[in-house]
């Protein structure tokens, strides 16, 4: 596997392809800590260097944890991308059902062109959504105490020190088009770069929460003053179980995420001229967790409604501020609620894209069938409770996975909303574990494709190998040298300012 990650560098497409990839991430972070016009920057820092000093111990909830994972900060820093990518991912979810369900959009997408139309709109629902969100994120701001990303930071000065009409239309355009920068960003990594735009730029949010989390971990388990030898000893029994059931987590998480049901295909043989088609056995690939991460995204944009409708139509009253509690703050009712639908929602997604009457009818028109199995109804019959007993399992895994924090926070001592267990499932850790696999994938059907080892010595990773393979779409390689140029200038001018400010001058 060394050698694989060594030869990437010596084929040139494929380098300029990373390098193009690797540099707008540093845009896209650093876009994250440039803070909106008109919201005073000292404010939020002065909140931020006092919660870095915050215990470990303390909760930063459920779905205040999962909106500041995925903004990668942006919503905390309240940064022009503090929306993320979120609003192109809710428009994309929204079209993708549209077309499973209205005829007019599915007759569409099978048209040539039909697919980007289809893009086209989901482009402008996308910024549809994000002129609401970007009103709403801006009207908090002005009171940033009612914020549960932004607890305690009224503690500090006042965040927003004129929000006059005019502020509040510069700021809701700037977090637009923050938004659709990112969205563009994220083309371009799809086109030009390596891996999926879109999932590289949620992925990336999500590891920059590493490090807090590590520093939290540390001071948990190694850096505790004033407890006893026995207490410090069974924590760092409880950190070396944490590290083992991380690998063990992350290895079931390839293996389902991996894992298929291979369907044999037979076809019947048939003469062209001299030519002889047909004959042979294929197999039809059903995966275990066909929703991928779908399920879980959707049951938690179901679940941040709530607090909203409470904090908005029943504020003040004692049993609506204990549900608003229990999700923001990730409580019981948060996860239990949440399995139950990211359970359904997985059934749910998989009988709106899996459409087994449309493959049988595709398997017969071609000549093919299933040994066993008639042609036609009785082949859509078998294909739809194959994919319902497998999408059960996938269903179980996914719902185990969202739960998997609380219950590792419950073995060691930690709240369920701490960000030492955001590593641990959820959300995160299948997205990260989907996005390695993908981007592993296309770089090894590079190195395949240039005669080099992949990065396993036998067989091939399973996945699709098509994209890359369609000819040569890199980036240049001059926009490649001004990126970086511009990027070290703007790093050489942030360390300059950085150290200004250190010493007062």
């Amino acid at each position: 596997m060394i050698s694989a990650f060594a030869n990437t560098w010596k084929i040139p497409e494929l380098r300029d392809r990373i390098l193009f990839t690797l540099a707008l991430i540093v845009i896209i972070r650093l876009g994250v800590h440039i803070t909106l016009p008109g919201v005073d920057a000292t404010v939020i820092k002065a909140w931020l260097d006092d919660l870095s000093k915050q215990d470990p111990t303390s909760p930063t909830g459920g779905v205040t944890a999962l909106l500041t994972v995925f903004s990668g900060g942006g919503l905390q820093q309240a940064g022009i991308f503090a929306l993320g990518i979120m609003p192109y991912i809710s428009a994309s979810i929204m079209v993708q059902l549209m077309t499973a369900v209205v005829p007019k959009l599915s007759r569409l997408a099978r048209e040539d062109g039909g697919r980007q139309k289809i893009t086209q709109y989901t482009r402008y629902i996308t910024i549809g959504i994000a002129i609401v969100q970007g009103f709403f994120v801006a009207k908090s701001l002005t009171n940033p105490g009612s914020i549960p990303y932004m607890s305690g930071i009224e503690r500090f000065g006042n965040l927003v020190p004129d929000p006059s009409a005019l502020w509040m239309i510069l700021t809701v355009v700037t977090i637009v088009a923050g938004t659709v920068l990112l969205m563009w960003i994220g083309d371009q990594i799809t086109d030009k770069g390596i891996g999926n735009g879109t999932s590289i730029i949620i992925t990336v949010n999500i590891i920059s929460s590493l490090p807090g989390a590590l520093i939290q971990a540390w001071k948990y388990f190694v850096g505790g003053q004033g407890a006893s030898p026995q207490e410090t000893g069974f924590k760092a029994i409880m950190m070396v179980v944490m590290i083992a059931l991380l690998l063990v987590v992350i290895a079931a998480t390839i293996a389902i995420t991996q894992a298929q049901r291979r369907i044999a295909v037979q076809y019947a043989k048939r003469v062209v001229g001299r030519k002889q088609f047909g004959g042979q056995t294929q197999y039809l690939p059903l995966k275990v967790n066909y929703a991928g991460v779908m399920p879980i995204i959707f049951a938690s944009a179901v679940l941040s409604l709530p607090p909203m409708m409470l904090q908005w139509f029943f504020a003040g009253q004692p049993w609506a501020t204990k549900i608003y509690g229990e999700f923001v703050g990730g409580g019981t009712t948060y996860y239990v609620a949440g399995g139950i639908g990211i359970f359904l929602f997985s059934y749910f997604w998989v009988a709106m894209m899996f459409q087994p009457s449309q493959i049988a009818e595709d398997l017969k028109r071609n000549g093919g069938y299933i040994p066993g199995v008639r042609p036609g109804k009785p082949t859509a019959d078998f294909l739809d409770f194959t994919m319902t007993r497998l999408t059960f399992a996938g269903a179980i895994f996914l719902t185990a996975l969202f739960v998997l924090p609380v219950l590792t926070g419950h073995l060691v001592g930690l709240p369920p909303g701490s960000l030492v267990l955001h590593f641990f499932g959820g959300t995160s850790l299948l997205i990260m574990v989907g996005v390695v696999l993908d981007v592993m994938r296309q770089v090894e059907t590079q190195l395949l494709q240039k005669h080099y080892d992949g990065f396993l010595r036998k067989g091939k990773m399973k996945g699709r190998y098509d994209r890359l393979a369609q000819g040569s779409n890199a980036a240049p390689r001059t926009a490649i040298v001004y990126l970086w140029t511009v990027i070290a200038v703007l790093i050489v001018v942030g360390i300059t300012a950085y150290i200004y400010n250190k010493t007062g001058h």
